[in-house]
């Protein structure tokens, strides 16, 4: 039986090699989702230029989806909640999922 300190060790240790793993954001295609608020959410929330915004979004629509950016796992999945909640405040169906890089 495992004692609290091995456990919180065997804790500790899974938290650094989240921390270790880089995970992609990536932007999948619907057919709601204007252009532009793709474009936009990609300057807004991942820093992107107008001419890389515009590069990823007909990634997106032309490939079904594209890469935003790679962070470590709590960056990454705090961009995904950012467009959800972007997306549902402008009544849009855009989704961002979080993959392993």
């Amino acid at each position: 039986m495992s004692t609290k300190s091995d456990l919180d060790t065997e804790l500790d240790s899974q938290e650094q090699i989240l921390e270790l793993k880089k995970y992609k954001v990536v932007l999948l295609n619907d057919d709601f989702t204007s252009m532009d608020f793709v474009v936009e959410i990609l300057m807004d929330l991942f820093g992107h230029s107008v001419d890389s915004a515009i590069n990823i979004m007909l990634e997106v629509h032309r490939n079904g989806r594209g890469v935003c950016g790679i962070y470590s796992y709590e960056v990454a999945e705090t961009k995904a909640f950012q467009v959800k909640q972007r997306a549902k405040e402008n009544e849009y169906p855009l989704k961002a999922i979080i993959e392993e890089a």
